[in-house]
């Protein structure tokens, strides 16, 4: 039989019910800078690595790491205040991990972050590999993140599942060939999600291990397949 397949999750807006506290850190970032992007602006580019979005609502390239520490402060200030998993998301994570799934991390927090945020609401014990914004040259969309997750896992892109809330999230799975979930209950909606084309869509993250039954059930012809060009970063 083949191993359970290994489970990536993105962190915030798809672990971790974050969006509220990065909006007003990035209200904080702004305040008096003289303009900063809207709420929308700044959801389109979660996923991505905080500089790489800094600089483009920055008006001067030399602004970007003012603006980094301070948002960092406001982070780092009120991150367990403003912190706390979904609904049913730790048992999620530890129910799959106690069934043989290796699980994984890929997010565009750095891994220091990341690991504060997994401590904080009690789930770095049931993680096998952290991937974050520093642990490779590129990012997501880009599917080096989770080729070096799959790395890490012992598995192959054949043999996982990456579950995440924004297109570049699922981009980078299907650019890495892995079965995206798009997780519905996290930062984007459906109608944002769908131009990335994920192979499945997700209401709530408890439902995920009956997914994965349903998946090991069925034959192979009729799993779904990681789709091939359509999304970002393909």
């Amino acid at each position: 039989m083949s191993p359970p397949p290994a489970i990536l999750f993105d962190l915030d807006g798809t672990l971790v019910d974050t969006v509220p506290f990065i909006l007003a850190a990035v209200r904080h970032t702004f305040d008096g800078y003289g303009s900063g992007p809207t709420d929308a602006q700044w959801i389109a580019g979660i996923g991505t690595p905080l500089r790489t979005q800094l600089a483009q609502f920055s008006r001067d390239p030399a602004d970007v790491e003012p603006l980094f520490q301070r948002y960092r402060a406001f982070w780092l200030e009120n991150h367990d205040r403003m912190t706390r998993c979904f609904p049913g998301a730790r048992e999620t994570v530890i129910r799959l991990r106690e069934a043989g799934h290796p699980i994984g991390i890929v997010t565009a927090k750095i891994e220091a972050g990341a690991q504060r945020t997994l401590r904080h609401v009690d789930l770095l014990g049931h993680v096998d590999a952290i991937v974050g914004a520093d642990s490779c040259p590129r990012s997501k969309p880009d599917p080096m993140p989770v080729h070096l997750a799959l790395e890490r896992l012992g598995r192959t892109p054949a043999e996982a599942v990456f579950v995440g809330d924004s297109p570049h999230d699922v981009a980078a799975g299907n650019a890495a060939g892995a079965l995206t979930v798009a997780a519905l209950w996290g930062a984007c909606d459906r109608e944002c999600l769908a131009r990335a084309t994920p192979a499945l869509y997700l209401d709530d993250i408890a439902g995920l291990p009956g997914l994965l039954d349903g998946l090991g059930r069925a034959s192979p012809s009729s799993r779904p397949s990681p789709p091939r060009g359509g999304g970002e970063g393909d």
